[in-house]
């Protein structure tokens, strides 16, 4: 199947006004000659007359050819531009996969075979994944950067480090004997080797920052039941997206909104009401509010101020089991939030807690709301300028490539020739990232994540 030629859509959903149909395979000169009468010079769009087998009008359009490898799957490359219908569509891909050696592309296969190719490496591959499934600007950002081989430059820099180490560990008990090789090798190469584990340790530090900005900051939306939980999810992603009643216990299950606050991924989740209650149903939803409370990056905390005397954290320590205090006294990453402030309250002790009052009904204090969950993800996302692995794949790599060095680093007693074979597996465990070495078990996941046509 890899010396067929691959076809398919790679412009966007159909009806539009212009659809990209591309080609990659040995068979692109001859595909296109039959199909647009002639193959046109590399790299310069010429205007044909697009046919099917039988010779028939498909339609008119501009045709290019990319001869490989200087393209981008290291393969002869032609793409076809035609009207966007979807008949015309359909006509031209029916007429090319009626070609001997021509069939329809899977998801990926074109960014495969670039890496196949080595056109790019595995990192890359999995920024243009991320760039595919961008939904705000810091995480488009994050994935130009990867896509455009910034973990990669990083990883080689690693690399070259150890290859470097050694290289003068072997040269300690290869040259020996040689007057220019230096007594304290091993010592030098420690020294150098410590610094790279705290460069690699000071990476892993940024993954929960990698984390948010990749999968979204969490928000678990939290409080008694008829706080106003739903009203305040409807209001923040406007539009109905939970059942707002009067009646108690309506929210059995977590529901999910993902927003786009100051370019951050953020997920607002709406949870069941927190209280003790003998319905099963309802009794498996406070348990996952429980869960969703446990996972988020900040809890609101909302109260109505309608019962007298109740402090909102105090009712969720009760209930839920969380947010204690710790041993100087500070809160867990909770935002205290009246609800419902167009209503009077009760007393005054009713709103002492409250760090925020709103309103979904008048709007009152939910532009607030919103700066301060955006404040809240802003800092725990930090610099958006430096790299930060996005992905639990270069986490789990580089974190165990960092066990085998701290392995290293702890044998002060080693012999040279085990010294630097123990390297040289950092080295290759590295290698993975970039998939130079063993990962053809994770590539089919990985390019699955691809739409057809890329």
């Amino acid at each position: 199947m890899d010396k067929d030629t691959i076809v398919a859509l790679s412009s966007g959903a159909l009806p539009a006004g212009i659809a990209v149909v591309r080609m990659s395979g040995p068979v692109v000169p001859m595909a296109l000659a039959i199909i647009a009468g002639s193959v046109p010079e590399p790299r310069r769009a010429s205007l044909k007359r697009i046919r099917d087998g039988a010779g028939e009008t498909i339609d008119h359009g501009i045709v290019l050819y990319f001869p490989g490898p200087s393209s981008v799957t290291g393969e002869d490359i032609g793409e076809i531009h035609l009207h966007g219908g979807r008949a015309v569509v359909d006509a031209c891909l029916s007429a090319l996969i009626a070609l001997p050696g021509v069939r329809l592309a899977e998801a990926g296969e074109f960014t495969r075979r670039a890496f196949d190719n080595g056109r790019i490496d595995l990192t890359e591959a999995e920024g243009l994944a991320d760039l595919l499934a961008a939904q705000t600007e810091s995480q488009r950002r994050a994935a130009v950067a990867q896509a455009g081989g910034i973990l990669r430059e990083l990883c080689e820099e690693w690399m070259r480090r150890l290859t470097h180490a050694r290289a003068f560990l072997e040269a300690s008990f290869d040259f020996s004997d040689e007057g220019d090789v230096e007594a304290d090798v091993a010592g030098n190469v420690r020294a150098d080797m410590a610094t790279l584990a705290a460069d690699m340790r000071h990476h892993l530090n940024d993954a929960r920052r990698g984390e948010i900005l990749r999968s979204g900051f969490r928000v678990a939306i939290v409080g008694r039941p008829n706080v106003g939980k739903s009203s305040l999810l409807n209001a923040l992603a406007e539009r109905d997206v939970a059942i707002v009643s009067d009646i108690p216990g309506t929210t059995r299950d977590v529901l999910e909104v993902t927003l786009d606050l100051k370019g951050l991924p953020v997920r607002l989740f709406d949870t069941a009401g927190l209280r003790e209650t003998e319905d099963r149903i309802e009794a498996a939803g406070v348990e996952r509010a429980r869960r969703a409370m446990a996972e988020a990056d900040l809890v609101l905390l909302l109260d109505d101020g309608q019962e007298e005397a109740v402090d909102p954290l105090i009712h969720v320590k009760q209930t839920a089991g969380l947010f204690t205090p710790d041993a100087d006294g500070a809160r867990s990453p909770a935002l205290i939030v009246r609800s419902k402030c167009d209503l009077p309250l009760p007393s005054i002790e009713a709103a002492r807690s409250a760090e925020l009052c709103i309103s979904t009904r008048t709007g009152e204090g939910l532009d607030a709301l919103i700066e301060a969950i955006a404040g809240r993800a802003e800092r725990a996302v930090g610099d958006r300028s430096t790299l930060v692995p996005l992905r639990i794949r270069h986490r789990a790599i580089i974190a165990e490539a960092l066990e085998a060095l701290e392995t290293f680093l702890s044998g002060e007693d080693l012999p040279e020739e085990v010294g630097a074979e123990m390297l040289r597996l950092v080295s290759d465990r590295l290698g993975a990232l970039t998939g130079r070495i063993g990962v053809e078990d994770i590539l089919g996941v990985i390019f699955s994540e691809f739409c057809i046509g890329k």
